[in-house]
């Protein structure tokens, strides 16, 4: 039995789904799961209150937030130092910062390709919210960062179960070596899932000056605006990579035997092995 706790703090596209990839039916035996999250905010406070998931005794942790340099998410890597944690996160990309993580204990993976919301008043309403998590995580999907963690999890989570010692994963995932992992036959549909992964990198790119630097509110709302419909565009090239796989029948599926066994199938009426 492997025993996984997360914790999630503020959020990003991945958190929608990041306690679910390893038992996507609830059917699965041999892990369980414990989930604690603080919504929106990822300060220090939200941080020491992370903590209860202590209690839960986990094999391993997986913290996931927005720029895991901030304060918060900080504060929250030092309560968990002790134990094996991996932290999933848009930041921090330089080499120096993610070999710090590394020496400090932590796992990582870092996802380029999670953009970066524009968080403004003057734009960002609960629907424009919804919306552009929903368009994030059809690049997130399809186009191979979901299985990346959900297979490096999975790898992890057999470690705690035959007891043997963790060994934490070290990843930049950036648009190439997330594209690798969404299993496409088609090289043009591998083609516009790497493309929506590029948009959704260039996302944050767009929405990071919005949001910290700029002050007119004809710059802030337009800038947020672009930023969005890249990634709506992002989410359509997406879904169009699918949508050949489909058509040809083609659509590499991956699901969870009941024992955590990987199994997998390509046509649509073929049985999963």
């Amino acid at each position: 039995m492997a025993k996984i706790g997360f914790i999630k703090l503020g959020n990003l596209g991945m958190s929608q789904v990041i306690d679910l990839v390893q038992d996507e039916i609830a059917a699965r035996e041999g892990i369980t799961v414990r989930v604690f999250g603080t919504g929106p905010k990822m300060g220090k406070d939200e941080a020491a209150a992370t903590e209860e998931l202590k209690k839960f005794d986990a094999d391993f942790y997986v913290m996931i937030s927005p720029n895991s340099s901030a304060p918060g998410p900080t504060a929250a890597r030092e309560l968990y130092k002790d134990v094996p944690c991996i932290v999933i996160s848009d930041g921090p990309t330089k080499k120096d910062d993610r070999a710090a993580l590394e020496e400090a204990g932590f796992g990582y993976i870092i996802m380029t390709v999670d953009p970066l919301i524009g968080a403004k008043t003057e734009f960002l309403d609960p629907v424009e919210m919804a919306s552009f998590n929903s368009d994030a995580m059809k690049v997130l999907s399809t186009c191979g960062v979901v299985r990346l963690i959900q297979e490096e999890l999975d790898k992890v989570a057999a470690m705690a179960d035959e007891g043997k010692e963790l060994e934490l994963p070290h990843i930049l995932a950036k648009p190439e070596k997330c594209i690798e992992r969404a299993g496409f036959n088609n090289p043009y549909a591998k083609a516009k899932g790497l493309a929506a992964l590029h948009m959704a990198d260039m996302v944050a790119k767009i929405n990071f000056p919005a949001c910290f630097m700029m002050k007119e509110i004809e710059q802030v709302a337009l800038t947020t605006a672009a930023g969005h419909e890249m990634m709506r565009a992002a989410a359509q090239m997406a879904i169009e990579a699918r949508e050949i796989e489909k058509a040809n029948d083609s659509v590499f599926r991956q699901p969870h035997s009941k024992k955590g066994k990987l199994l997998t199938k390509t046509t649509l009426y073929e049985k999963p092995q």
